[in-house]
């Protein structure tokens, strides 16, 4: 463990090396300062920073009207972070909790399938069979999505990438389990117009429970902490004067 050196003194304000480690954590390009040099660089502007505000504590800065209000508004969500951090710490989880959960969500939430597909979005049902007709008659799909596709993956041809079943609509999932790979669906209406869909890949790997128990807990965790925080708001809403003007 690296020595926390004494490094410098303002008014008997100390610095120390681990002082220079925190500036340098929020640094884009904290690399090149993690070298002899580099530190002292920090450590002079750390410096520079407490006679600052020494500087501006004798010109009662603090005492500004703007600061104030300023300093309300941070102390503020300071306070609102506060509350989660100390709602969400009272939250237990048992692992028969975990089981439970994890036994009714295996098949969306943790299915061990995997897709890697492509798709062409376009609006009207017309024009998504006409270019459906063109991709059967020869036309490659990936210049086809380049052409006709609205979705912002048509740049690269209407590729999506990898992703694990359940993530996508039901009726995007439905059209995906219809084929098999190296095929295309029918154009598959959903909420955001007609896909034709490219399955490339599709990967099942079957994983216990604790192999992924940590990812497990992650997901429910989020659900828990979501649960306990509109609980307690719509507890608290009742209790208040609230007026919506949207």
């Amino acid at each position: 463990m690296t020595e926390n050196k004494l490094l410098a003194e303002v008014n008997g304000k100390e610095i120390y090396l681990s002082d220079v480690y925190e500036l340098m954590q929020g640094m884009q390009d904290r690399e090149r300062f993690n070298n002899d040099e580099g530190i002292n660089v920090l450590a002079d502007e750390l410096i520079n920073q407490e006679l600052l505000l020494e500087d501006a504590k004798a010109k009662k800065y603090d005492e500004d009207k703007e600061f104030a209000e300023e300093l309300e508004v941070v102390k503020n969500n300071m306070l609102k972070n506060y509350a989660m951090h100390k709602l969400f710490e009272s939250i237990e989880i048992t692992d028969e909790e975990l089981k439970k959960y994890y036994e009714e969500n295996k098949e969306t939430l943790f299915s061990p399938v995997t897709y890697t597909a492509s798709h062409i979005l376009i609006e009207d049902l017309d024009q998504a069979n006409k270019v459906y007709e063109e991709i059967k008659d020869g036309k490659d799909f990936q210049k086809a999505a380049e052409e006709y596709s609205i979705d912002p993956s048509a740049k690269n041809g209407g590729q999506l990438g990898s992703f694990p079943k359940g993530v996508m609509v039901k009726e995007f999932q439905e059209g995906l389990d219809s084929i098999e790979v190296g095929e295309i669906s029918k154009p598959v209406k959903s909420q955001f117009g007609y896909h034709i869909i490219k399955l490339d890949d599709k990967k099942e790997i079957e994983s216990s429970f604790e192999e992924i128990k940590d990812q497990v807990r992650s997901t429910y965790e989020m659900l828990k902490r979501q649960e306990v925080y509109v609980e307690l708001v719509d507890k608290l809403a009742k209790k208040a004067e609230v007026k919506k003007f949207y």
